[in-house]
C-alpha cells in the first residue's frame, strides 16, 4: 500500500536498467525525476502510457526531467518494449520488487470482480533534491506529460 506522500524523501534505490548498466536515484541528484511505475510491458494502457512519455520527452527534457520506468518484468522484456516502440528512456526491471515496495505500489487489486496481488499503476514526481513533489496515482495515461508538466509548472507558480 502505498504510504508516501508528497513532500517526503524518495525512498533510494538502486537497479539495473534494461540495457544491464547498473542505477541509483542517487545518479539523479540535482536533477527533477519522473519515476513511473506501471504493470506490465506491451499491455495496452502500459503501451499508451509509454508512448505518450515518448512522444513528449523531447519537451519533458528541455523543462530537465529524467523519465525512469519500473515495472516487474525481465530486462529482456524491458528490451522487447524499448526496441519496439522506440522508448528513449531508462526501464528498470523490477522482478523481485526491490524499488516497487519501497515505493508501496504493490497490492490487492480488484479487476471484473476478482481479487488478485498487483502493481499499482504509479508516478512519482522528484524534485532536484530528491523530495517527492507530486504524485500521480491514477495518471491520465494518454496525456501523462503534459499532465506532469502542467503539475510542475502550478507547482513553481508558473
Amino acid at each position: 500500500m502505498i504510504t508516501l506522500k508528497e513532500g517526503d524523501k524518495a525512498p533510494a534505490f538502486s537497479g539495473s536498467d534494461q540495457n544491464g548498466n547498473k542505477i541509483k536515484l542517487g545518479d539523479f541528484k540535482g536533477k527533477k525525476v519522473v519515476l513511473y511505475f506501471y504493470p506490465e510491458d506491451d499491455t495496452p494502457t502500459c503501451t499508451i502510457q509509454a508512448c505518450n512519455l515518448r512522444d513528449n520527452y523531447a519537451l519533458l527534457k528541455q523543462n530537465g526531467f529524467e523519465v525512469l520506468g519500473v515495472s516487474p518484468d525481465s530486462s529482456k522484456a524491458h528490451k522487447k518494449f524499448e526496441a519496439k516502440y522506440s522508448l528513449p528512456f531508462i526501464l528498470i526491471p523490477d522482478p523481485e520488487h526491490k524499488i516497487i515496495d519501497k515505493y508501496g505500489v504493490w497490492g490487492p487489486k480488484k479487476l471484473y470482480g476478482r481479487e488478485y496481488m498487483g502493481l499499482y499503476r504509479t508516478t512519482f514526481v522528484i524534485d532536484e533534491k530528491g523530495v517527492i513533489t507530486k504524485m500521480f496515482l491514477r495518471p491520465r495515461n494518454k496525456h501523462h506529460a503534459e499532465e506532469i508538466l502542467k503539475s510542475w509548472k502550478e507547482l513553481k507558480g508558473e
